[in-house]
């Protein structure tokens, strides 16, 4: 049955009453005044009869013969997006997929609003046949095929902007990021990469300059994706990075020589810290943003993803009177979210902890934090010697670099201060070698380390679409898995799905390696024994490596196996002594 209007339908599908229709009209209408809501009707009438948006479509195909259409199997030709522009398909939320027989199909989730109906047909200068598809689906496949921010860089370029002087003029002090910003300039597509990469739950931003191209790059759970967009934005790739360099608080005059920089935003009413670096290269400043909120970091120790016989003896060590704690693994592993965790679990009036950290990453209520600046001789030794002057019970080092700052740090934990720190080394056994390869003597390092804990983050399995792997008992041989376990070992993988973006993975997790002093280690670092001794030791007092516990992660359906091996490596303990429980 077809119906006359589009109230019509909505009354005979039960959307609505008739005596009721004048006054849902003006609900609607004060909610877009009052709260600036930008949902059209038919979505307000779905969230009102609480129905799923595609429930709702399937209505309308029925009772109008409109084809409904799966975006993720259909690839839009470049034939019919070149009848539609960018700013059309953006404004109005629409996508042409393809020509059938000289007839534009385009894909629409709402097929009444006038306007858009009318927009579509004027622009495509021809006829056009309407198909139905999901808003949200309608706006993933315009980001994939148009490309971030495509409508605002092809007005832009246009009228390209040259002169860096004018650049200030056009830019706001207004850093709150909003999803649909309306302001069409060089403003609204650094907002829009910002936004795309806080809705990715992206931690990293990176503008890399090519001959031919500007790339733009986020990394999402550690691994780097790169973005869909518009041909035409190398033409503005002076005016973004001199956009970013303005919000930062850089020198937009200086291109020779790496800048730092910082931005403030807020996104959601959720505050986000922006650390912002430039570099030059062949082909103008590279620039990389690193997206940090206070929530990633700032929660305790039951947010790590530690196992109970991790956690347990953690928490033992850091309520310690003394001693070096320290947090080792390759940058990006997430060892400063650890540190921040230690110290939140600890953090007291009965404690006075101090901090020195390059830069501060977020203010700790009730701690003391000094913020390094080597330009002014504010370095990690300098500050931590003065520390040892200001009666701290806890004090926590950004990362020991040298030797003169490993120094200090032995000394505080030898005359009754805890230390946390931070060291780049592969495994918890070398951070004794790599210490003394700094210039200090084995014995003191022996008597000052508690503790040395190792890390990686490996990707966490997306629970919408997680699914039992099958995994042949030869192929975990050949990744060294123990045989012990090979023969009832079940692991898990993700298929891809909408949530996690077709990725098969949601999040991230930590897997650790604790190796804890004892006298018989002590007596192995005095006697300056490599770190595979080191190791093999303490894997016989029970300390397990970082691939160990990863397999245990994996049977447990948290990651996958390839996860564990991209991030671990086999040590020359593991190899001399496999292990047959974890």
């Amino acid at each position: 049955m077809a119906y006359a209007s589009f109230k019509q339908f909505c009354i005979a599908a039960h959307l609505a009453c008739e005596d009721e229709w004048d006054a849902l009209m003006a609900d609607w209408r004060r909610e877009r005044a009052e709260d600036g809501m930008a949902d059209a009707f038919p979505v307000y009438l779905c969230r009102r009869n609480d129905i799923s948006e595609a429930d709702y479509l399937k209505r309308v195909g029925e009772a109008f013969d409109w084809r409904s259409i799966d975006l993720a199997e259909v690839k839009p030709s470049v034939e019919a997006r070149r009848k539609i522009s960018s700013k059309v398909a953006s404004q109005y939320s629409v996508l042409p997929v393809t020509m059938e027989e000289g007839v534009l199909v385009v894909v629409v989730s709402d097929p009444f609003h006038t306007d858009l109906i009318n927009a579509v047909r004027f622009a495509a200068q021809g006829p056009v046949r309407f198909v139905l598809a999901p808003a949200e689906d309608i706006s993933k496949a315009y980001e994939k095929y148009y490309g971030v921010g495509a409508e605002t860089i092809d007005e832009l370029a246009q009228d390209e902007v040259d002169d860096e002087e004018d650049l200030e003029l056009m830019f706001s002090d207004d850093k709150e990021i909003a999803e649909g910003d309306q302001e069409a300039s060089i403003i609204k597509f650094v907002n829009q990469v910002i936004w795309q990469a806080y809705r990715s739950r992206a931690t990293d931003i990176h503008f890399e300059p090519h001959e031919d191209e500007l790339q733009i790059r986020h990394r999402i759970d550690g691994i780097l994706h790169q973005m869909s967009l518009p041909p035409a934005l190398k033409k503005l790739q002076a005016a973004l990075i001199s956009r970013i360099k303005v919000m930062s608080g850089m020198n937009i005059a200086e291109k020779r020589l790496p800048q730092d920089g910082r931005i403030n935003v807020r996104i959601k009413g959720e505050e986000i810290d922006i650390r912002v670096s430039t570099v030059p290269t062949v082909y103008g400043e590279s620039v990389s943003l690193r997206l940090l909120t206070r929530g990633s970091v700032l929660k305790g120790m039951d947010s790590l993803g530690m196992s109970r016989e991790i956690e347990t003896p953690i928490r033992e060590i850091i309520h310690q009177p003394h001693g070096i704690v320290l947090v080792t693994g390759p940058t990006g592993s997430g060892k400063s979210t650890s540190l921040y965790s230690f110290l939140n679990t600890i953090n007291s009036t009965d404690k006075r902890i101090m901090t020195v950290e390059d830069p501060v990453e977020y203010e700790m209520k009730g701690v003391n934090q000094v913020s390094v600046k080597n330009d002014i001789g504010r370095t990690f030794a300098h500050v931590l010697r003065h520390f040892l002057r200001q009666d701290p019970d806890v004090i926590m080092v950004g990362e020991i670099r040298d030797g003169e700052t490993a120094e200090i740090a032995v000394q505080a934990a030898n005359t009754g201060h805890l230390v946390f720190s931070t060291l780049h080394t592969n495994d918890a056994p070398s951070a004794f070698t790599r210490l003394i390869d700094m210039g200090m003597e084995p014995f003191l390092v022996a008597d000052a380390i508690e503790a040395v804990m190792a890390q990686r983050l490996v990707r966490t399995i997306c629970s919408e679409c997680k699914t039992e792997q099958t995994v042949s008992k030869e192929y975990l041989l050949s990744v060294e898995f123990p045989l012990a376990h090979a023969a009832g070992a079940k692991f898990w993988q993700g298929a891809g799905c909408d949530a996690c973006g077709g990725r098969g993975y949601q999040g991230r997790s930590g897997i650790y390696e604790l190796l804890r002093n004892s006298e018989a280690i002590q007596q192995q670092v005095i006697n300056r024994a490599p770190a595979s001794v080191i190791g093999q030791l303490a894997r016989s007092e029970g300390m397990k490596t970082l691939r160990e516990y990863g397999w245990g992660r994996a049977m447990a359906g948290v990651t996958t196996i390839e996860e564990v091996l991209r991030v671990t490596q086999i040590s020359e303990a593991l190899a001399e002594q496999p292990v047959e429980n974890f």
